[in-house]
């Protein structure tokens, strides 16, 4: 099934189940208030909703209306946790090459990742909103999860049961504020400000074939100022797959229904597929060239992030963002 958050002006708005095709919704007020209620009665409440979900692609939903991803929020507006993986190891050999850095050998046996802000997430069209085009502001198009309940110590295929949903994301960043942050020993923080996700977040059945071991074999596409710039696919070299993070971040505590897990920038060795983002380009056009060429984002500039499947249509809805300089 496919569920949204509609913007009802409360802190975490409404939940509404969205049809298939991504053309209608229904308020999913009489079965739980938001995303949220729904993942901590999952077992109970997940059924209902399914229900729902097979009436409104039927045409049979009473109070169906137009779904609109411009009203929506992110599928969960606040989170109890979002920690961000770095799954795709040839985005994080690419980075250390252009810096002439050696790639360490636990990278490829121990997942990368980060404890990032879990309340404020961004809407799929709200803007960016910054103070400073020289903070260097990137675009990062991923794949994530919301899990159920992870008890500490839970193995991959425990983990693997526990994926209610998966949407896209666009964590954006301040590159020119990392290396300062990073040197401190301790992470990132003023660097990573708001992440944005998709209007939809889809139950991982939804994915077909295209959902196997734990990851989704589809292209991620990218668009910046309406130009195709990459179209990496999210299943190929992804190192660790999402039961995987998962597992990782469960180490040493309990995961939480609600928590939110990122894959990462999305990142192929094929440079042909292009960039999900500028850092990458610029990484690339340093090892070539001895300097990066691209630059960041510029106040004004759009990014769209979506998802297709074999048959040509949008799974998760598109993020369609502008970037926008905060008034004094």
């Amino acid at each position: 099934m496919k569920l949204a958050t509609l913007n009802d002006g409360a802190r975490d708005g409404q939940l509404i189940v969205v049809a298939r095709d991504l053309k209608t919704a229904h308020v999913a007020d009489g079965i739980a208030p938001t995303l949220q209620a729904a993942l901590d009665d999952w077992p109970f409440i997940a059924p209902q909703l399914r229900a729902l979900y097979q009436v409104l692609n039927e045409g049979g939903a009473r109070r169906a209306f137009d779904f609109d991803p411009a009203r929506c929020m992110a599928p969960l507006p606040r989170a109890f946790q979002w920690a961000d993986g770095s799954a795709y190891v040839s985005h994080v050999e690419l980075v250390r090459k252009a810096r002439g850095a050696e790639m360490p050998p636990s990278f490829r046996e121990d997942p990368l990742m980060y404890q990032g802000g879990s309340d404020n997430f961004l809407g799929p069209m709200q803007d960016i909103v910054l103070a400073h085009e020289e903070w260097g502001i990137d675009f990062e198009a991923e794949l994530a999860v919301i899990t159920g309940d992870v008890p500490m110590g839970a193995t991959p295929d425990d983990a693997h049961g526990q994926i209610r949903l998966l949407m896209l994301a666009n964590d954006v960043s301040l590159r020119n504020l990392i290396p300062p942050e990073l040197a401190k020993g301790f992470g990132f923080l003023q660097s990573k400000p708001a992440t944005s996700f998709s209007p939809v977040a889809v139950t991982p059945d939804e994915l077909g074939e295209a959902w196997r071991g734990g990851k989704v074999h589809l292209p991620l596409r990218s668009t910046w100022n309406g130009r195709l710039v990459g179209q990496p696919d999210a299943g190929t070299d992804m190192v660790f797959n999402f039961p995987q993070l998962i597992a990782h971040l469960a180490k040493t505590r309990n995961v939480r229904a609600g928590s939110i897990v990122g894959s990462g920038t999305v990142s192929n060795q094929d440079a042909s597929k292009g960039y999900s983002c500028i850092a990458e380009q610029r990484c690339l056009e340093t090892i070539e060239h001895g300097e990066p060429v691209t630059g960041f984002m510029r106040f004004g500039d759009t990014i769209r992030i979506e998802m297709f499947d074999a048959a040509g249509k949008s799974v998760f809805g598109a993020i369609e963002q502008a970037l926008k300089r905060r008034d004094a």
